[in-house]
């Protein structure tokens, strides 16, 4: 039996874990939040920790799924942080939609103590999460990489190895910031027609059968942006973290990238606008704003 650790039961985390929560593992959990935890542990075959330290004592897996690298990098220090739990030989799995220069540090410091990394990004949403059925972009070594397979693949449905540390991350950034393109971009075309008096169920059922689809018109946008629905299922704000990680991320190794980095602005503008609460297909409502007119 596997001795897993997991920490950050969130709103995909949570979901994540539960498929740890059998008898091939023997499942830690921690949040930071501790009365997730417990509500997590309640359910059966998880033990809750105090501490991170307390969580990854033991453990061969470790799974991290916060909002931030900054937040991964945050729970390594101190008398109850990672580090002063973690064994050497150990192997931390960040799931966290981190960025790539981060998690490069935190391998760097891990390997300092003969532990390995590998970022692991998800998709697949709240929905995959239950399912099993996400898709993982792994950054790290060969070996590294393999070690993780097993415990992935109780909530994965594909794992894809990107390359070295930081590749899972890049990868992520990079698709979230094309959904995002495919976000405001479908949302500027319908205000367009809407303004020509075109109804926007009309122009979907075009473009949804044309080569101008995209999961946004097939779906995001029937099922939110027509029902005005806007289910929180993944924030705005965490949209407008990683499309900030692709645009920083093509400015780095000097790649023109006008259309990445015009996105990065607006969905900025658009969390600054909705706040913190608001979920990323919200962000149309910017765009409706500004032309003056509703989609629907």
């Amino acid at each position: 039996m596997t001795r897993v650790a997991f920490l950050g039961l969130g709103a995909i985390g949570a979901p994540m874990a539960r498929h740890l929560a059998t008898d091939r593992f023997d499942l830690a959990v921690w949040n930071r939040t501790p009365e997730k935890a417990l509500a997590f542990a309640s359910r059966g075959r998880a033990r809750v920790a105090a501490t991170p330290a307390e969580a990854v004592e033991e453990a061969e897996v470790v799974i991290t799924c916060l909002p931030t690298s900054r937040e991964v990098a945050a729970l390594l220090d101190g008398p109850d942080g990672l580090l002063a739990g973690l064994s050497s030989g150990a192997l931390l799995v960040d799931c966290t939609s981190g960025d790539p220069g981060t998690s490069r540090r935190i391998a760097e410091r891990l390997a300092e103590r003969q532990i390995d990394f590998v970022d692991a990004p998800v998709s697949g949403g709240t929905s995959g999460a239950e399912k099993g059925t996400l898709t993982v972009m792994c950054g790290g070594s060969d070996a590294a990489v393999d070690r993780a397979r097993p415990v992935l693949e109780a909530f994965a449905e594909r794992i894809v190895h990107c390359g070295g540390v930081g590749a899972g991350d890049a990868v992520k950034a990079v698709n979230n910031a094309l959904l995002a393109v495919h976000i405001w971009s479908a949302a500027e075309g319908l205000v367009a027609l809407a303004s020509a008096g075109v109804d926007a169920v009309v122009a979907l059922v075009v473009i949804t059968a044309s080569s101008g689809r995209s999961n946004a018109s097939m779906n995001l946008f029937p099922e939110r942006v027509l029902t005005r629905a806007f289910p929180r299922t993944f924030r705005l704000s965490l949209l407008d973290k990683d499309v900030a990680i692709a645009a920083d991320l093509a400015r780095a190794a000097r790649v023109p990238t006008p259309v990445l980095q015009l996105t990065a602005e607006l969905f900025r503008a658009a969390h600054h606008a909705l706040g913190d609460g608001a979920d990323h297909v919200e962000a149309v409502k910017v765009v409706e704003q500004w032309a003056g007119v509703e989609i629907v």
